[in-house]
């Protein structure tokens, strides 16, 4: 038996007990349906609601002979301490560890080191189908012929990290089955929204990859592609979800959701035709937005687009290879909010050689585009981007591997780390500062924003 699972815990992450907008684990689900039309008998063990104690009691007493992991950098030292569990105890010795997920590729050695017994590399299902066959027929876990197991590594009996040939990935992702939501409690989900935002959501996914090479973005899985489902294919399954959960709104989890434009018209006259209305939001870029795009996206019910950016600084735009022109972002931002779609975009701070100018550039942006939404982030560097290459001899600090992740690493920027947590905080108060004002004058609250930025605005200055 093949028991699926992955090492995210909800009450273990502060952050998103406040967001509290969770996902279900959805590679997993497509691996999980691939199996089950492979026949092959498997399950899935949701942790995000569970906890570490009761996901290694129902491995104790379920025996898997495969243990299979979805592993990215926010998962990564709760699935080796998983993997340390499991290897430890007498009762599981029989169980086979395969590790699979953005993480895996660019530190197999680590993972396979630290008692993984096999990696799936890239897109997963054929992959991992072709491995499961292949260990059915072995299954005394010798290493003859797995070799011929394409998009895999492990450790050969030198104990040396072996890679085996890149597999072509799925040219038609309409042949992927539905993911199996049927396989987790779906439910704990949608009522966890419910109670803290009033409506439920449910992501799907039209896509794989994307064809754009933004430096400090990871493409371990899908690599530059973009492969997608047919318009029909996606409605079908949107019906599917429609009838047996009835979510409030959907999450499309594309990078770029709007990066066809025949394509999205398509999927207008589908929805159309099957008389579906939908309520979801999603991501794109602004080049390949446009009015027509817009009222496409409110026509198929897009109530919220998120809008990429990163930073206000063209200069800082540039150097990050993101081949936008900032004041596309600020007028699509605009042009959405005016056809009565809400408009999200995305900061990053801390790129290699931004500056106290480019920050300021950013706040321009932000005011003077308005989102209804903003995020930020300090930009850290993933092993296997460009912005990795670029900044690994300038590293002044990373963790011992299985004690951190990437997101600790830090290298040397324009001014220190602790500037730029100052930084971040003089963002988000002069942004909010300035919406505040706008929408009820010089309130007390809005007047405690403005301090704030200013407190952080003296606070980048002494640290600098």
């Amino acid at each position: 038996m093949i028991l699926f699972t992955h090492g995210y815990f909800l009450s273990q992450d502060p952050k998103e007990q406040q967001i509290m907008r969770p996902y279900m684990p959805l590679g997993i689900l497509y691996l999980a349906a691939y199996m089950d039309k492979h026949g092959l008998k498997n399950e899935v063990f949701d942790a995000t609601f569970s906890t570490p104690e009761n996901l290694f009691q129902h491995i104790l007493l379920h025996k898997p002979r495969y243990l299979a992991i979805y592993v990215n950098l926010m998962t990564k030292v709760r699935v080796l301490q998983i993997i340390q569990l499991v290897k430890g105890t007498p009762a599981l010795k029989e169980t086979i560890i395969i590790l699979g997920g953005p993480e895996v590729k660019h530190h197999a050695s680590h993972f396979l080191k630290h008692q993984a017994d096999y990696l799936v590399i890239g897109e997963g299902e054929d992959t991992f189908l072709a491995l499961i066959q292949y260990l059915n027929q072995n299954p005394e876990n010798t290493q003859s012929n797995i070799s011929q197991v394409e998009g895999i590594a492990y450790l050969n009996e030198e104990k040396e990290t072996t890679f085996t040939a890149e597999r072509a990935k799925i040219k038609n992702i309409d042949d992927l089955p539905f993911p199996a939501r049927e396989k987790i409690n779906l439910d704990l989900y949608i009522q966890t929204w419910k109670q803290r935002h009033g409506q439920s959501a449910i992501s799907v996914s039209t896509m794989r990859g994307c064809p754009y090479t933004c430096k400090w973005c990871s493409r371990a899985v899908y690599g530059l592609s973009y492969r997608r489902r047919s318009p029909l294919k996606v409605v079908e399954e949107l019906l599917m979800v429609q009838a047996r959960y009835q979510p409030d709104t959907y999450w499309f989890v594309d990078d770029v959701f709007t990066i066809n434009h025949k394509w999205l018209r398509e999927f207008v006259t589908c929805l159309k035709e099957k008389r579906l209305k939908i309520a979801y939001e999603c991501i794109t870029r602004a080049d390949r937005m446009s009015e027509e795009v817009i009222d496409l996206l409110r026509q198929s019910g897009c109530f919220r687009v998120w809008i990429g950016a990163e930073s206000g600084s063209q200069q800082v735009i540039d150097r990050m290879d993101r081949r936008v022109e900032v004041g596309q972002v600020r007028e699509m931002i605009r042009k959405a909010q005016e056809r009565g779609i809400s408009a999200g975009t995305f900061i990053m701070l801390g790129y290699p050689g931004e500056t106290e100018a480019d920050i300021e550039e950013t706040i321009l942006h932000l005011k003077t585009s308005n989102p209804d939404l903003f995020t930020i982030t300090v930009a850290y560097p993933i092993k296997g981007t460009e912005l990795f290459t670029e900044i690994e001899s300038q590293i002044t600090y990373a963790p011992a591997w299985a004690e951190g992740t990437d997101r600790d690493t830090e290298f040397k920027r324009t001014y220190s780390r602790r500037y730029y947590d100052y930084a971040v905080r003089r963002v988000v108060n002069e942004v909010n500062y300035f919406k505040q004002k706008n929408k009820e004058g010089y309130s007390l609250q809005t007047m405690r924003l403005k301090v704030r930025s200013v407190v952080a605005k003296a606070l980048m200055w002494w640290e600098r």
